[in-house]
């Protein structure tokens, strides 16, 4: 039987071999910390394709809608870009595009998607990093993957992730764009690092306790854990099976508010509870989404603890906040101190 770092050297070797030769570019010195804007400046993309790249979700989706852009060239201008990030910061576990083909229909029509490597594709691997489930291969997609597939998005990429949130044995560290001696977080960190890049439009992570959340922040991104059930989870794998303490979820993660809304509501307009029993069965509401019971938005009240009298935060952490909290919420806002 193979040693396990043979096994981990011959699937490393075989991602390497799915990036097309000539999309390999000359990534700068690890000296050079921040690297968002070397994909733009490499040479590889075109000036359409930075474009692209640089288009927020709602408004791909207009134009991939109209029919200005098609799905074709949206997803090679990000496979091209991701090829690039992954050159810089190692974020990739797989390269799907030769895997997922179809005709794209529906409310995410022809949009790029980038899954975690526990989202299951029928004939493919899904390791989690877990040398140990080198090989064992896919029988069916998870359910979320045939909703996207169903609402006319294209599957590409999936990410790196650190085996159970600790370290990646076939794959290695992926670094944070914005400074390659930080971590960007986890453990959906590869995708954090992706759609930093703009590698990847739209990225689907996971969380439990911060695993969307902690990369999102690292990375400058909009992200939502969604409450459990809400995005289907079935068909994908996780750690602790049948063990669960607080569940895990799926949510998006993404350069805009607008993905992460047309993310939710492709998602839940597919009824997800059709297709996993575990899904909540709750459509869509767009006046919910609106506030329109709470003044439209224009009345909102917060209230923020600062600490609970035992954990306090971090130095730059409150001072972030006291920084950002008044101008960005536009509401009125509460000191709340617990007695």
């Amino acid at each position: 039987m193979p040693h396990w770092t043979e096994l981990a050297a011959e699937k490393k070797q075989m991602q390497l071999k799915s990036i097309p030769q000539g999309w390999l570019v000359s990534p700068p010195p690890d000296s050079t910390l921040d690297v968002t804007g070397f994909p733009e400046t490499c040479g590889l993309l075109t000036e359409r394709e930075i474009k692209i790249t640089n288009t927020s979700v709602d408004v791909l989706l207009e134009k991939l809608a109209c029919g200005e852009w098609s799905a074709v060239d949206v997803t090679t201008a990000f496979y091209k870009r991701a090829i690039v990030a992954h050159q810089l910061v190692s974020q990739f576990a797989w390269n799907l595009l030769d895997d997922i083909t179809g005709k794209v229909v529906g409310p995410l029509h022809g949009l790029p998607i980038s899954l975690k490597d526990q989202i299951c594709i029928k004939g493919l691997e899904t390791t989690m990093g877990y040398i140990s489930w080198i090989g064992r291969y896919a029988e069916k997609n998870a359910v979320l993957v045939d909703i996207l597939i169903e609402c006319g998005a294209v599957p590409f990429v999936r990410t790196n992730l650190p085996q159970t949130v600790m370290f990646n044995n076939i794959f290695g560290w992926t670094t944070n764009p914005y400074n390659r001696s930080l971590t960007p977080g986890g453990s959906s960190g590869g995708e954090g690092a992706l759609v930093a890049l703009k590698g990847s439009p739209l990225g689907v992570g996971s969380d439990i306790g911060g695993s969307i959340r902690i990369p999102s922040s690292f990375c400058g991104l909009y992200s939502l854990r969604p409450s459990y059930g809400r995005v289907p989870y079935c068909g994908a794998l996780n750690s602790l099976e049948g063990q669960d303490s607080v569940h895990s979820v799926f949510g998006p993660m993404t350069n805009s508010v607008g993905g992460v809304k047309a993310f939710m509501k492709a998602v839940v307009n597919a009824k997800p509870w059709l297709k996993d029993p575990l899904a909540v069965r709750k459509k869509w509401q767009e006046d919910e989404y609106n506030l329109v019971d709470h003044g439209s938005g224009k009345e909102l009240c917060f209230a923020i603890m600062w600490d609970d009298g035992v954990v306090v935060p971090h130095p730059p952490i409150r001072r972030s906040l006291d920084m950002t909290y008044l101008p960005d919420l536009h509401a009125e806002v509460t000191s709340a101190h617990l007695t």
